[in-house]
């Protein structure tokens, strides 16, 4: 077994695992607020964290962490791993489906594997560098060519309500001439369903490093286009089969 399918092994037994303990609500919530007042982390965004970094640690201790819910660990490997412990909090507070587990492991040369785990549909996604992408262990491509008038696409909004106005711009601009627009709660999962083609395309603001490294990973081995660039004073990140994208890039306001 190679070292990128050791990673990914233990990647995707780490999300299970983790998705085991989320499935499990409290009855009861502590809510942490971080960027904004909309913007909270529960404890158990912190317990997953937690299992799934001990996890790592206690089969890869030289590796590094870079954890959503403050984890931050130098890597003496050459590895670190990038973490969503809960990717769309806001929907599994509410108790609604579609929130996700993101992990992914890269090197000084990008992403090596990802998995994006989402119990509450019965979705594992998966991808290693240059060997393809996968749900539920069975390949996947995205969608193309799809043309802008008949695009399904999903997007995701700031906790930032200054933000929220900005891209009101590029739902104003895009929604007279797509087929619908979609809002699922995990910016993970929207990008796998890209890579899957549940969805066409897809683009929201303000994502992190945890928030994409996997799903990317895996939208691009599926055969997707997915960059990150700045807008308005934002970081835009935009996904979709390459006829799609360059459509959908045309139509973003400047």
């Amino acid at each position: 077994m190679t070292d990128t399918e050791q990673l990914l092994e233990l990647a995707l037994k780490i999300a299970r695992q983790a998705g085991e303990l989320l499935v499990d609500r409290p009855a009861s919530w502590d809510l942490t607020v971080k960027s904004t007042a909309i913007d909270i982390a529960t404890q158990m965004d912190i317990a997953s964290e937690k299992l799934i970094v001990e996890s790592i640690l206690a089969a890869r201790p030289d590796d590094g962490i870079i954890g959503e819910e403050g984890t931050s660990r130098e890597s003496k490997s050459g590895v670190t791993w990038v973490i969503d412990p809960v990717d769309g909090t806001v929907n599994y507070f509410y108790g609604l489906p579609g929130w996700a587990i993101s992990i992914a492991a890269k090197d000084e040369n990008g992403t090596l594997v990802g998995v994006v785990h989402s119990p509450t549909v019965n979705a594992t996604w998966h991808a290693s560098k240059g060997g393809g992408a996968f749900l539920n262990d069975v390949a996947i491509a995205c969608n193309d060519p799809i043309e802008l008038n008949r695009a399904l696409l999903s997007s995701g909004f700031a906790y930032d309500l200054k933000d929220r106005t900005e891209q009101l711009k590029i739902v104003i601009a895009l929604l007279p001439q797509i087929r619908d627009l979609r809002r699922i709660g995990s910016a993970a999962a929207d990008i796998c369903h890209v890579a899957t083609g549940m969805v066409d395309g897809y683009f929201e603001t303000g994502l992190h490093e945890w928030d994409l490294a996997a799903a990317e990973l895996i939208a691009r081995e599926a055969g997707a286009t997915v960059t990150t660039r700045p807008w308005h004073g934002l970081n835009l990140t935009v996904a979709a089969g390459p006829h799609l994208f360059a459509a959908l890039n045309a139509q973003i306001p400047e």
